[in-house]
């Protein structure tokens, strides 16, 4: 287990300062797999995981479910045929979070 996914979630109001790019990147170097995207000027964390079928996929998809649902945050994700794509980021904030970052590396957990 990385020590970013052992880093425990906190919870973000929408008080929170988004984290800058500089501070995104550095976390990133943890996230080899991950990159950032920016959509309608909102930086989120995204990442494509492959699979042999959609029924691997679709477990898959449920393992991040879980740990969604037990870290209270919730991300976008994509399911098709041999692929799922899982893209983080804190909507009350617009931006991202620690804990996206969080999320992203124990959803890497769950992949493996």
């Amino acid at each position: 287990m990385s020590s970013l996914a052992k880093t425990h979630c906190e919870p973000c109001s929408g008080n929170a300062t988004p984290l800058s790019y500089s501070e995104c990147h550095t976390h990133l170097e943890t996230l080899p797999e991950w990159q950032i995207v920016e959509h309608d000027g909102i930086m989120k964390l995204t990442r494509q995981f492959t699979f042999r079928n959609f029924a691997d996929a679709l477990a898959f998809t449920q393992r991040v479910g879980d740990i969604a649902e037990q870290a209270g945050h919730h991300p976008v994700i994509v399911t098709e045929w041999g692929k799922t794509t899982v893209t983080w980021w804190s909507h009350e904030i617009n931006g991202l979070h620690l804990n996206d970052f969080i999320l992203a590396a124990r959803t890497d957990e769950v992949a493996e």
